[in-house]
């Protein structure tokens, strides 16, 4: 279990992963080496799975973002492993999540541009022999940005 200083701890390191123990010490009002004995007891318990920077998409070539619905066409074991090993070998496709309700799977894709979508839906997904259907839905605006866990 976690406590109220834990979750102090967590929230400010997911505004700011480079915190110093003496920085998060100052925050929770505790000792740098408490601070860091407890930052290193939750990441061995699994609550912190890492520390990555947050690229900018534009910057990076990456205009179009788009998230995929796929449903397969049969359901067993050797499809959905199959269509998971295709998700894998993908950069573009930054994260997916199986689904319950007509799609099987959400996907979240970065292109450079619209051919590169185009080609990745038409040329990679569409010809998967699991593959039944694909809907697209291009993203438009991001209003809000991915935002950190609720603690």
């Amino acid at each position: 279990m976690i406590d109220e200083t834990d979750k102090r701890l967590l929230a400010a390191l997911q505004a700011n992963a480079h915190l110093t123990a003496q920085q998060l010490g100052e925050m929770l009002n505790l000792s740098p080496s408490q601070a860091g004995r407890r930052r290193q007891r939750l990441e061995q318990a699994g609550y912190i799975r890492g520390y990555a920077a947050k690229l900018d998409p534009g910057r990076m070539g990456l205009d179009v973002q788009a998230f995929i619905q796929v449903q397969l066409g049969s359901h067993g074991p050797e499809q959905a492993q199959g269509f998971a090993r295709l998700v894998a070998t993908r950069p573009e496709i930054v994260s997916a999540w199986t689904l319950t309700g007509d799609a099987d799977y959400m996907l979240r894709i970065y292109c450079t541009d619209l051919a590169a979508l185009n080609r990745l839906i038409h040329e990679v997904l569409s010809p998967h022999p699991a593959v039944a259907r694909v809907q697209s839905q291009i993203v438009m605006d991001q209003f809000k940005q991915d935002a950190p866990l609720p603690t």
